[in-house]
Parts: C-alpha cells; structure tokens; sequence
C-alpha cells in the first residue's frame, strides 16, 4: 500500500470540512440545486432514482485492511449493509442522505479514503492491473505510475473542468486486465530494445453511445516523459474537444475526427514546447513515490505445499476454487485469491458489510494486509501462502465468497441499472441473476470455459458490453425494456468491439438466447479454443441462427 503522508491527510481533512460548509448551505436554502449540483460532484456525489449515491475512489484498486473495515462500517451505518465495486475499482453507496455525507467523508479521510474526482469532467481514479506487484509476469509495478499520476491530476487547474470526463488506465503484463485499449488513455509498461523502460501511448478509446478501441499513437514513451506528455494529450483535448455536444466531448471522437495519425502530431508538437524540468517529476519525486509503498515481508518457501495439494486431493469445492479463482504469483510458495462477487444468486459487484470485514480480516491475516478491486468487479487477496490457501477458502465459503467461477460464464459484469440509475432504459442486475441461475451447474460452467458476458442497462456502457465475449445492452421501446445481444468483444489485449448479433428480445427470452449461443458454440468448437476463438473462427452466422430461427 501507498502510505499518505502527512500533507496527503491535511488536504483530505480540509476537503471534508470544505464539503460539509457547502451541504450545510445546500439545506439552508443558501444554494439551489443547480448550484450545489457541480459542488456535491466533484466529491462523488450523486442523485440517483432513490436516493445520493457516493462514489469513493479507491485509487488503482488498492486497499488496506483498515480501509475496508471502515467501508463496512459505512455500509451498516449509513447504507443498508453493503456497498458495490465498480468496473473502475471503486465503491458505491446507493443510499447517503444528504445531511450525512459530511461525515461520510471525514470517516473516509481518517483512513485516506475520499471521492474527489469519481465524478465531473475531470481525471477520474486512475486504474491498474489489480495484481499489480503479485504477479511475475509485469515488468514494474504500475502502481507506482498511477500513484504518480493520481498527484499529478488530482485538482489539477488546467485539467479540473475538461469537455468531458477522463478515465486512465496503467497496466505493465502482457496479459490485461484493466481493459486499456477502451480507456481515454491506455499506459502499457514496456522495455524497448536496449531495455530502456517506457510506455506505449493508446489514446481514444471508449466505450458509450460510440464505442472505440484507441489507437497506439507513441510506440515507446520514455518513462520519466509521462508527465509532461500526458499534459500534451490533455492539452490537445482541452483545446480542440467539444464542448457544444455531451455525446461528442469524448477524447474519443476527437482523435477519431483528427484521424490517429493527425493527432499524434500535434500531441508531439505539444509535447516539443513542453520544458521536461518543469512538467516531468523529478527522478527523486518518482523515487519518493516508489519508496512511499510498503516493503512487503515474502517469506522464503517452497514452490509446493503438502497442505494445498492435500486440501485439493480430498475437497473436490476446494480444488474447483483453486482451478478457477488462485493464480500464480512471482514469489515461490505464494499464490493469487481472486475473491468472486459473482455468487449466483447475489447482485454482481456486490458485498455485504460483514463480507467486507471478512475479506478486511483475511487480508490482515493471510494477504500481508493487501486487498484489490479489479475492474471486473471482483476482490483479490493478492499475497496468501500455500500453506493457507485451505484456510482463507473455507473463510470464504462460509462467508458466501467462495463462488468458483473466476472467468467463466457467471462471472458477470452488470451496471446498476434501472433499479438504481437515473440514467438507465432498462434493468440489469435480474438479468445477470437469471443467466447465472441458468448456468449454476459448475461442471458445466467450467466445460464451457472464458466466457466473458457483460450487461449494461443503457448505451453509456457502464457495464462495458460492447466489450462482451457477449454483450447486453437494455434499451426502451416504447416503455418496455428490451435487450439486444452482440457478439465477438474483448476487453484484453486482443480487445476487439462486439457487433449486434439481431433484433432485441424480451428479459424472459436472454436466458433462453444465451442457452442456444452456449450450446452452439460447444457443438462447433475446435479443441480448447475458447468461445470468442469460436466466434471469431466461423463468423456470427451459426449463432444468429441459434437464436433467431424459430422467428424465421
């Protein structure tokens, strides 16, 4: 974990008191909704169909064991017992009163938690690859960077009030699990030839009403130049970005209009005037920074463990949970828990306060105090032994934690919706229920494989379909909720977007449209290719027929 420092904490403080005066004025009749509306978003404040939702950044998914108890201890107290992460590893509360949220956030600062910039048309939380630091297959820990970038762009003058919002991600594994390729800016950590460390620069990408995979526009950005070269991206947005049309203000549309090539010009032309002295952080900034995160204590153990392979030989539930939620680590005798919010019957991404605290007490007893939100909301417990991995799976499953499908086609990603969401045509969160009650059978679920579904209950793409080995998108026709599936997205580094497979259908008809899509799919796959291998393979004409023939 980053510690703050003591600067870090007082700006933390007076933020909540700042906010506190300003909600006093807001009920005080002193402020009308219109002007407290900017105020009460740029702490993460918003007002949904039910009540103030708050969002709280959880910077690059990273949290500590303190900080998740006193999430839990938000959700009892001023929720209903629980609170839901987010695809941009962060978590919200749907139901704040007003007059409360003062002191939400003073309890958040007292543990260096806070929700500025979860909102507005600023830099939102920066994500990175929640196993970060765990994992062997990164080349430096992207933590460090999205640190830096989170000091650099938090209240920056020239970047507070952009034409839209800006969502970075900072991922340094070839394999990706921040969905960099559909970001505003995506950050790939990378050695070039000579072994020099740098970045390559994707910009434009994103996902909404036009959804884009973003361009590489610098090969090899050298890593002491981020700063100043985000600053010539930004400044190329700021001026040219459109702020006349919402649906047009995304960095997106403009390096779309401009055309990849025109745009990385004139960012390298920005780039040119910039004095790096100035606008790149010193190499003792980044070494303070580097140094700021914790010492982790690894203890030196074997590469097996007669506990785990004990535990797997004679507890078939443990060893699914290990086929499907444990991962490699870089270290010897250590592995990777991913903790499934996914439980079948459950809301996706949600948690309970007692589950919270016990994930809270696990971390601090097996994961050296280390927890991470991963965009697919999910929870990792990042560093546990071997030797323990028994242990923390039976604390999970008496918990309802221990859902084994990591991955497979009940791991859903699922918006609030229209049961929550202001913004939403249709629900989300039943249809997500209904698939994975369909596909409750873990043997199925695990011949079946990846298999990548991701449901949004609008076209703004919060619960990123159309990067969907399947996508569901909800939509309104004439005021009832229909769903329209697409087919072949990929949010990885093979990120591809999903196209519309046909017309919409029903909420009852999903469950049936994705059992013909499944069983299509099994009945044509070539060895253990996956289902967007399939797809990807024979084209969408085999599917389509599965789904639509009886209409034909």
């Amino acid at each position: 974990m980053y510690r703050y420092d003591a600067i870090d904490k007082e700006f933390l403080a007076d933020r909540a008191n700042e906010f506190r005066e300003q909600v006093g004025r807001r009920l005080s009749g002193a402020l009308t909704e219109d002007q407290f509306k900017p105020l009460r978003l740029m702490n993460g404040l918003y007002l949904q169909l039910h009540a103030y939702m708050l969002r709280v950044a959880i910077p690059y998914g990273s949290l500590d064991s303190r900080q998740m108890r006193r999430l839990a201890h938000i959700a009892r107290t001023w929720d209903k017992g629980y609170g839901h992460f987010t695809t941009r590893q962060n978590i919200q509360f749907n139901w704040i009163k007003l007059g409360q949220s003062p002191d939400i956030l003073d309890q958040l600062a007292e543990v260096d938690l806070h929700a500025i910039q979860t909102s507005g048309n600023c830099i939102r939380n920066t994500t990175a690859d929640p196993f970060a630091g765990a994992t062997a297959e990164e080349i430096d820990d992207p933590r460090v960077w999205s640190e830096l970038i989170r000091q650099w762009s938090t209240l920056h003058p020239e970047f507070s009030f952009l034409p839209r919002k800006f969502k970075i991600a900072v991922t340094a594994a070839a394999k990706d699990r921040t969905a960099a390729r559909v970001h505003d800016i995506g950050l790939v950590l990378r050695r070039n030839r000579d072994g020099e460390l740098g970045f390559e620069v994707i910009v434009g990408g994103g996902q909404g009403r036009t959804p884009y995979v973003g361009p590489t526009i610098r090969e090899h950005l050298p890593a002491g130049r981020l700063l100043s070269y985000l600053e010539a991206v930004l400044r190329v947005y700021n001026r040219h970005g459109r702020r006349d049309n919402i649906y047009k203000a995304r960095i997106k549309i403009l390096v779309a209009a401009l055309g990849r090539d025109e745009f990385a010009r004139q960012v390298e032309e920005e780039w040119s005037k910039l004095e790096s002295a100035l606008a790149d952080a010193p190499d003792t900034e980044l070494a303070r920074i580097r140094g700021a995160f914790a010492p982790l204590n690894f203890e030196t153990l074997p590469a097996t463990s007669a506990a785990f392979d004990a535990a797997k030989a004679g507890d078939p539930a443990f060893a699914r949970f290990a086929r499907n939620n444990v991962k490699p680590h870089k270290k010897s005798g250590y592995a990777i828990v991913e903790i499934s919010l996914k439980a079948h019957h459950a809301t996706p991404g949600d948690a309970s306060a007692d589950q919270m605290d016990v994930v809270a007490d696990l971390a601090g007893r097996f994961s050296l105090d280390d927890i991470r939100v991963t965009h697919e909301q999910n929870l990792v417990l990042p560093h546990v032994k071997l030797d323990d991995l028994p242990t923390v799976f039976a604390a999970l499953q008496a918990a309802g934690l221990a859902t084994p499908n990591i991955g497979l086609i009940s791991d859903i990603i699922a918006c609030p919706g229209l049961d929550y969401c202001a913004l939403a045509n249709a629900r989300a969160i039943p249809i997500a229920q209904s698939i994975a009650q369909r596909f409750e059978d873990a043997d199925r679920a695990e011949l079946i494989g990846e298999l990548k579904i991701k449901i949004s209950g609008c076209i703004n793409a919060c619960g990123h379909h159309h990067v969907g080995n399947i996508g569901i998108l909800g939509v309104d026709k004439k005021g009832e909720e229909f769903y329209q599936l697409s087919l072949g997205g990929s949010g990885q580094e093979d990120a591809s977007l999903a196209k519309i497979l046909g017309p919409g259908m029903t909420a009852e008809q999903v469950p049936d449209a994705i059992e013909a899509l499944v069983d299509t799919y099994l009945a044509i796959r070539e060895g253990e290719e996956r289902f967007l291998d399939t797809v990807r393979r024979v084209g969408f004409a085999p599917f389509k027929e599965a789904v639509y023939a009886d209409a034909h």
